[in-house]
């Protein structure tokens, strides 16, 4: 009897083989629903896989299943969206992934022992050290994905489902993290993961009505003081010193609320002065209407960017905090990383704001692109180039949380650093979208040329705002031309309308600039020129998504037939100017924005407002 049943089990596992149980524990998500899975369902879905992926790798030290569990993991994935709603019938099929993407890996990573071994130890260790804390609030959370821009990079994804930029994360939850990824701070900060339904976190029920009344009391407690200074102030008689000191009272509400609300690095105003060498004109390295940009050295030894704000003032307060408040809650690649900010106000300095943020070494992509040096990008470069933007625009429209407009994408506010990776910068006008808005109508800003049309005539701004900058960049970067150019009749001729008018009669490939070193193919070529107009057509809804514009450039995905265009960009030219008029300025100018310094001219002249990057800047006070 014992004999057959071995015959038995040894004739059966080339059978059992074939099929396994799913060995991912999707039931750490629990069963409530992640607060965004409606706008951005796939995205949310994709983020939830990460963070049961992290859970298996703290577990067995593997980022993957088996592959021949990949049936199994999908249903048991099915089942748990199935939890809040059943409608959503097959995940799939809704959002384009694959049976085999559940176990496709990257760049051979399959253990913590692969990943480690392509990670400079120091690197490793940075990432212990700043992760591992509670991530719950903005600033320890901010530390920790700062130490994560170090990881190298692992190539591109595989797929929709297959993020390869999300390994450094998914490892960080796993090992740098003592409290593991299913801890809400870490949930929230690493996968962008917030749910609904706050149940789960009994903690929560006791901190948050004692958090209310410490609030309301604190509060009070502010007020009185306010009025105890107010008072204060006027039995004494009026002095430039008495009006300093009443103005840091009414500054404590928004510059001390950033303080506590993050803990980022406070830089003292006297470190600032020691790593520029006090604000050296040799240091410089950007400009703007806002003021300058210096090149620092912290005393680790770390090579920062310190842009320091000029004419400042108790006014000017809420547009610095919400710059820092904006970088500060986000993280990516793509992006500009915060480090801290210097926030002092002295007798003999008057006020100063600096925002500290990491070093991005190659200038802007509009010194590449139309400075003097003379050296033209290669295709690579620039394919690269491209697809980081991208990635960083959608990441700022579908990964933040609230999502967030930049309002300001344009050559000059794309940084490369010294691999030529693209860093979106500048986010001086970026606007928190809240969620379940289709759009804000707001009062227009940003530059002329990169402007899409619905915002530019009728403030309506929406994701899709940037995402027809984006097309402007990327046809920049295509044809190495500018988005704004002076026809010889003097009429300003847009760039999208001259690439619509080659691609409509069949010549797109006539919009690639000539003698690019390192050409791609022409189906390559074509394909980026196709989705750069597809994203700056002048009708809102024929746009894309950033997310779709990812998922075009990293896989075989076809682009869609454009529409035809029905209304030039510049043919409401007189009511874009009308429009700018009535903002509230009347004028065209560069408030903020990067662009290399010129020896000999004056840094914190006035003049130097102009904006000589393509196009000009539009005011806006909202």
């Amino acid at each position: 009897m014992n004999l057959v049943l071995l015959l038995v089990i040894f004739f059966s596992l080339p059978f059992l083989s074939l099929s396994a149980t799913c060995p991912l524990n999707f039931t750490i998500l629990g069963t409530d629903k992640p607060s965004s899975f409606d706008s951005s369902s796939c995205r949310v879905l994709g983020q939830a896989f990460r963070l049961v992926q992290s859970d298996y790798l703290r577990r067995t030290e593997r980022f993957l299943p088996p592959a021949n569990a990949s049936e199994a993991c999908w249903g048991s994935f099915q089942s748990y969206v199935n939890h809040f709603d059943p409608s959503y019938a097959d995940i799939r099929s809704s959002c384009g992934f694959t049976t085999s993407s559940i176990s496709e890996g990257c760049a051979n990573v399959s253990s913590r022992q692969d990943l480690e071994s392509l990670v400079p130890q120091a690197t490793l260790e940075n990432t212990r050290s700043k992760c591992n804390q509670s991530l719950e609030n903005n600033s320890p959370c901010a530390l920790c994905t700062t130490s994560l821009s170090s990881f190298p990079s692992l190539g591109r994804s595989l797929s929709n489902l297959t993020d390869c930029t999300a390994y450094a994360s998914i490892y960080a939850a796993a090992f740098a993290n003592y409290l593991g990824p299913s801890d809400p701070g870490t949930a929230k900060c690493l996968f962008s993961l917030q749910f609904s339904s706050h149940h789960s976190s009994t903690r929560r029920k006791f901190l948050l009505p004692l958090l209310s009344v410490l609030s309301f009391l604190a509060l009070s407690l502010l007020l009185l003081l306010s009025f105890w200074a107010c008072c204060k102030s006027r039995r004494k008689s009026s002095s430039p010193n008495d009006n300093l000191r009443i103005a840091e009272v009414r500054l404590v509400s928004g510059l001390d609320s950033m303080e506590q609300s993050t803990t980022l690095i406070k830089f003292t105003f006297d470190d600032v002065k020691k790593a520029t060498k006090n604000f050296s004109r040799d240091n410089i390295i950007g400009r703007g209407g806002y003021g300058n940009v210096y090149k620092g050295l912290l005393p680790d030894d770390t090579e920062v960017a310190f842009k320091r704000f000029k004419n400042c003032s108790a006014a000017g307060d809420a547009s610095f905090t919400h710059e820092v408040q904006v970088i500060a809650s986000i993280r990516h690649v793509n992006l500009v990383a915060l480090r801290g900010y210097c926030s002092v106000t002295t007798r003999l300095e008057g006020y100063q704001r600096i925002i500290v943020c990491d070093l991005v070494k190659n200038g802007s992509l509009h010194d590449h692109l139309f400075g003097s040096n003379g050296v033209r990008l290669s295709w690579p470069v620039r394919q690269n180039i491209a697809l980081g933007t991208a990635r960083g625009l959608a990441y700022l429209h579908y990964g933040a949380q609230p999502s967030i407009i930049h309002r300001d994408i344009k050559a000059s506010n794309i940084l490369l650093d010294d691999k030529f990776e693209a860093k979106v910068a500048d986010f001086g006008l970026a606007k928190f979208n809240p969620e379940g808005m289709t759009h804000m109508s707001t009062r227009v800003a940003g530059t002329m040329g990169y402007v899409a049309p619905e915002y530019a005539l009728y403030g309506q701004l929406t994701e899709r705002s940037d995402v027809f900058s984006f097309g402007v960049v990327l046809l920049e970067l295509l044809s190495g031309r500018k988005a704004l150019q002076m026809n010889n009749d003097g009429q300003p001729s847009a760039l999208t309308d001259w690439a619509w008018s080659l691609v409509r009669t069949g010549k797109a490939l006539d919009v690639v600039e000539d003698g690019m070193p390192q050409a791609g193919s022409p189906q390559v070529l074509e394909k980026y020129v196709l989705i750069a107009v597809f994203c700056s057509h002048p009708q809102l809804y024929a746009r894309p998504t950033m997310d779709q514009v990812v998922k075009m450039m990293e896989t075989d995905e076809s682009v869609p037939s454009i529409p035809e265009r029905p209304i030039p960009l510049v043919a409401g030219k007189l009511d874009i100017d009308r429009s700018v008029s009535s903002s509230g300025s009347g004028q065209l100018s560069s408030p903020t924005g990067y662009q290399s310094y010129t020896m000999g001219s004056d840094p914190q002249s006035s003049n130097s407002r102009e904006d000589r990057s393509s196009g000009s800047r539009i005011l806006s006070t909202d």
